[in-house]
């Protein structure tokens, strides 16, 4: 800031004048930053089955033979006969899988920024001529 005195002259006719400008600067800078990341995983495994299974089998016969030969030698033949047959078979199984697995990843990054600048300038001038007490006002 600056200050102009014109003075004062002495004379009758009084004369005065005051001159003062200045400037003025500033700025405002603002930064922001801020990042992050994530990671995720899961995984999932199971294993089952059932199976069951059953066969069963029976045979049965029961048989009566007669034999019988006469002219000459008498023949005589008998048989009695029973045939039984059984089979069972029972099979279990128990078996499975199964599974599941994921990853996730993420990650941001942000920035902001703030700048701004503003500059001001300013005159002011006051005059004052005497006698019938004239005042002036200049400014810019």
């Amino acid at each position: 800031m600056s200050d102009i005195d014109t003075g004062y002259d002495g004379g009758q006719d009084v004369d005065y004048g005051h001159y003062e400008a200045g400037q003025e600067h500033g700025a405002l800078d603002q930064l922001h930053q801020a990042q992050g990341s994530e990671a995720d995983y899961n995984s999932q495994f199971g294993v089952y089955e059932q199976d069951h299974h059953a066969a069963e089998s029976t045979n049965f016969a029961q048989g009566h033979h007669v034999e019988f030969s006469q002219p000459g030698g008498v023949h005589y033949e008998s048989t009695d006969f029973t045939n039984y047959s059984h089979s069972a078979e029972v099979d279990d199984h128990v078996f499975a899988a199964e599974g599941s697995e994921n990853s996730h990843q993420a990650s941001f990054g942000e920035l902001d920024a703030l700048q701004a600048r503003f500059d001001t300038a300013f005159a002011q001038g006051t005059q004052f001529h005497g006698g019938a007490g004239g005042l002036g006002i200049a400014s810019n």
